[in-house]
């Protein structure tokens, strides 16, 4: 089994714009990394400006975020509109192709759970089961935040906030106890404790106690 996984990505949400951190963290784990720092670079522009719909053209997408290549912009853009998080404006002229003026409608995260539920479409991945309290949501914060976990490592940081067993996690994300098991190791030594009970603590400890626990490190 390889131990080398795609990063997970920052929240990247605009400041003073979205108070809901439990909402976006629900919504990061919903994209790909390329599809978030997408979706992140448009609403933090579109927000900046008092708006809700921008005109992207992908070479101006591409230095937003720092990808490289048309085609993964294009592709990031397709997945964020199938995904119903953002949506393709048509305006005068426009022949249906990503042209360099092309318009899209940024949606925030609350609509666009509203609007994947009326198409039909799961609001989140199915592994998360958010609670409505901001325990939950601050460790959702704290684990989409960091750079340095997997999707994977991120779901199963958070079936451990819930309290479930490797047995638990490993039914709900079908995978095996062994596999849980190797993700928590990696886990643990991401965010520098030895066991389970540390982990959950570190995730729901109050914001200045995680801050000295991280410069402890």
């Amino acid at each position: 089994m390889s131990t080398t996984e795609p990063i997970t990505y920052p929240l990247g949400w605009p400041s003073g714009k979205v108070e809901d951190g439990q909402a976006m963290a629900l919504l990061a784990l919903s994209h790909t990394v390329i599809e978030h720092q997408l979706y992140s670079a448009m609403l933090n522009e579109t927000c900046a400006l008092g708006t809700r719909v921008g005109a992207f053209s992908i070479r101006r997408l591409m230095l937003l975020t720092g990808l490289n290549g048309y085609n993964t912009v294009r592709r990031g853009l397709n997945g964020l509109c199938k995904k119903l998080s953002i949506e393709r404006q048509l305006v005068a002229g426009d022949n249906g192709m990503q042209n360099p003026g092309a318009v899209y409608l940024i949606f925030n995260p609350e609509e666009i759970f509203a609007r994947r539920k009326a198409a039909g479409q799961p609001p989140f991945p199915k592994e998360i089961r958010p609670y409505h309290n901001k325990s939950f949501g601050l460790a959702m914060e704290r684990v989409v935040g960091r750079y340095n976990l997997s999707r994977r490592e991120a779901q199963v940081a958070l079936c451990c906030v819930e309290g479930l067993t490797n047995a638990e996690i490993g039914e709900r994300l079908f995978v095996s106890r062994q596999t849980i098991k190797f993700h928590l190791r990696h886990i643990f030594a991401k965010f520098g404790v030895r066991r389970r009970t540390e982990l959950v603590s570190r995730l729901l400890m109050p914001d200045s106690d995680a801050q000295s626990a991280e410069r402890a490190r």
